[in-house]
């Protein structure tokens, strides 16, 4: 990043220029020729130097402008979307918070994740003794020495009814001693499955609580995994509690998207309806917006505040919004009013200031500070600050910036530069 930054300043350095670093015609005349590099430390010393100047006035050759992709437009009167602003706070979406408890009673041995963790499903959060688990153990290794006796006593049934039926086909015995022996062969037989099917239910209930088939020991320690991939925000559990299946441990919640929930007042109900776009801003982030719809209108009327819960769904796959953050929605309305407007990337945030670049002459650009309004698609209101008729700068906005910046950058740079020889 600091490499892109480096490059990106040291380019600007060379193609732009502040309005107190221009050289005299004699200056130029003595001056030897000198390489980019040199050039690029050069302006960009200049540029500190002349540090007020180059903060309200940038200067830019027609034909960088042209290199740099520097477009301008003319601010006018727009018909602007009327939008209904409303003070909300971010909240997990049903189905994305989970509230882990264990399975059974049990004690915890170790606690494998703490929160703020980013945890995927399946992952382990505990590992506890599961006493039910335990008992289960016992009776399966049970079950299974029950069976391998059943299984020796068919063996011995089965031989047993093939010679009585050899004996009852001569007549050497009974056709009932025969019927006696096969009764007691089907007995066994009727008994190994039923052991079988106490065995896979004794499995069942094992592999609930994490504990394999594979386990050969009468073993009770089981994990207590995610239900779901997110982020740990609560954990109750440290080693040494005895909990059960009422006790919760941890609490789990995807936030790659997110409801930002309102209260609209009843008179404006009207203005606002399911799937209407939605823009998002929160303080902590002044100039990014979080495109939303309405997902969710509510169905009853506060009483005491005569306000209708709205829900706002939001995309958040970097995590940019946490939960409980306050919020500002503004939810775009049919109904228009004229306003001065420019495009949205025309309005640049400096030094904690939104401002502009009027264009003042053919190489000049003024930094002039604004106040924002309304948001309107691509286009966001100006309400102090501009005139109709003044050119600004849209396309190339962030560049005209950076190069407002470029005598910082050029410090740290020089730095780097020498960090090798070092």
């Amino acid at each position: 990043m600091k490499m892109h930054v480096l490059a990106l300043g040291l380019m600007l350095s060379v193609l732009v220029v502040a309005c107190g670093g221009r050289k005299t015609a004699q200056d130029e005349e003595g001056a030897a020729p000198e390489s980019t590099e040199s050039a690029a430390k050069a302006t960009a010393g200049a540029a500190a130097d002349d540090d007020d100047a180059s903060k309200d006035h940038v200067e830019v050759a027609p034909d960088i402008q042209t290199r740099l992709g520097i477009g301008v437009t003319a601010v006018t009167s727009e018909p602007l979307a009327v939008s209904l602003r409303v003070t909300g706070s971010v909240q997990p979406m049903e189905g994305r918070l989970a509230h882990v408890r264990p399975l059974a009673r049990g004690r915890i041995l170790d606690v494998l994740a703490k929160v703020g963790d980013h945890v995927t499903r399946g992952q382990a959060l505990a590992r506890f003794d599961n006493i039910e688990a335990g008992e289960l153990a016992a009776q399966r290794e049970g079950a299974r020495a029950d069976l391998a006796r059943l299984r020796v006593q068919l063996g011995t049934a089965t031989r047993q009814t093939e010679r009585a039926r050899r004996l009852a086909e001569i007549g050497a015995v009974p056709q009932r001693e025969y019927e006696a022996s096969l009764g007691e062969q089907q007995q066994v037989e009727a008994s190994i499955r039923a052991q079988e099917s106490a065995m896979a239910g004794l499995e069942q209930r094992l592999r609930r609580f994490g504990t394999s088939e594979a386990t050969a020991d009468v073993s009770s320690v089981a994990t207590i995994p995610s239900p779901l991939a997110g982020v740990l925000v609560r954990a109750d559990a440290a080693p040494g509690d005895v909990v059960d299946a009422s006790t919760e441990l941890f609490a789990v919640v995807d936030i790659s998207r997110v409801y930002v929930q309102a209260h609209v007042f009843e008179k404006d109900l009207g203005r606002v309806r399911q799937g209407q776009a939605a823009t998002v801003t929160v303080d902590a982030y002044p100039d990014q917006r979080f495109a939303g719809r309405v997902a969710v209108v509510g169905a009853t009327v506060d009483p005491r505040t005569r306000t209708v819960p709205v829900r706002v769904e939001v995309a958040n796959a970097d995590a940019r919004l946490k939960l409980d953050m306050f919020a500002r929605i503004d939810l775009a309305t049919d109904a228009t009013q004229p306003g001065l407007a420019v495009r949205r990337e025309a309005v640049q945030t400096l030094e904690g200031r939104q401002v502009v670049f009027v264009k003042s002459g053919d190489t000049d650009f003024m930094v002039r500070e604004v106040e924002t309004g309304r948001l309107s698609g691509l286009l966001v209101e100006i309400t102090r600050g501009l005139a109709a008729g003044d050119v600004v700068v849209t396309s190339g906005a962030f560049k005209l910036k950076s190069a407002l910046l470029a005598g910082t950058l050029a410090d740290d740079d020089d730095d780097d530069a020498k960090e090798p020889q070092r």
